[in-house]
């Protein structure tokens, strides 16, 4: 294959029904695992921020360096996106203070401003514009605002506003209906509903997170973080063998 056509190639997957359910699994893996490090093993949020932070470092260089999509080395990274947005957002919110409204404002205005510097630099930001490394710089970089984003606002809804786990994640899958709606009845930018939809499925991820691990007496079901992080990647895993995945396709 030549060059061109290799720099031409998406290393992103397109979005089919089953990309949502494993990304929602992924998101929900985020706040198991995340919580795991943090507080099962009681190594704090900052180190295990470090740790995955870390992790999310290797895991991205590595995505940025491949000539093409591979299904289990991007998906790693979306893990890796997620595991280290629980801990930075729980470090941000409670450790340092900021609580869940201010880290919530705080990293959607961060989450905008990047979207917004993206599109101003490239002039998109469809993921299927997502060939070259200046562009996917871009993308890992807002994914990893709305990672961030999703963790404090799963929580701000669950604790702040008083809805818990249940209920906050029957807000956010019928946020997610809304768009899904959207998407099949309206003529509303297909990139703004990828986005919206990309962003709702982490809240959702950190809620039903917590309702797995949480004790009983906060809501929770109580079920081991090192269980159910096990459980999720396996069904990540399943799900990339039974249903191959392509990279996005180039519109016209």
């Amino acid at each position: 294959m030549n060059a061109a056509v290799e720099k031409s190639l998406s290393k992103v997957p397109e979005a089919t029904l089953i990309f949502w359910i494993i990304k929602i699994a992924a998101t929900t893996l985020g706040e198991t695992g995340g919580d795991a490090v943090s507080m099962s093993l009681n190594l704090g949020y900052l180190v295990g921020t470090a740790i995955f932070a870390a992790l999310f470092a290797v895991a991205v260089t590595v995505q940025v360096s491949a000539r093409r999509y591979h299904p289990l080395l991007y998906w790693t990274t979306i893990i890796a996106t997620t595991t280290v947005g629980t801990t930075l957002a729980d470090f941000a919110d409670r450790s340092l203070g900021i609580g869940y409204a201010g880290g919530t404002s705080l990293l959607f205005a961060l989450l905008m401003a990047s979207l917004f510097v993206w599109y101003r630099a490239m002039g998109s930001v469809s993921v299927d514009t997502v060939r070259t490394t200046r562009a996917e710089v871009f993308y890992w970089v807002t994914i990893m605002f709305s990672q961030t984003l999703g963790t404090a606002l799963g929580d701000w809804t669950a604790d702040t506003a008083g809805l818990g786990y249940t209920n906050g994640a029957v807000v956010f899958g019928l946020l997610l209906a809304v768009v899904v709606a959207a998407y099949y009845g309206t003529r509303i930018s297909r990139t703004t509903l990828f986005w919206a939809a990309f962003i709702l499925t982490r809240p959702l991820g950190a809620v039903v997170g917590d309702l797995l691990d949480k004790p009983a007496s906060a809501g929770g079901l109580a079920l081991s973080r090192y269980s159910a992080s096990a459980v999720l990647l396996g069904v990540i895993l399943i799900s990339l063998c039974l249903f191959p995945q392509r990279a996005a396709q180039k519109s016209h």
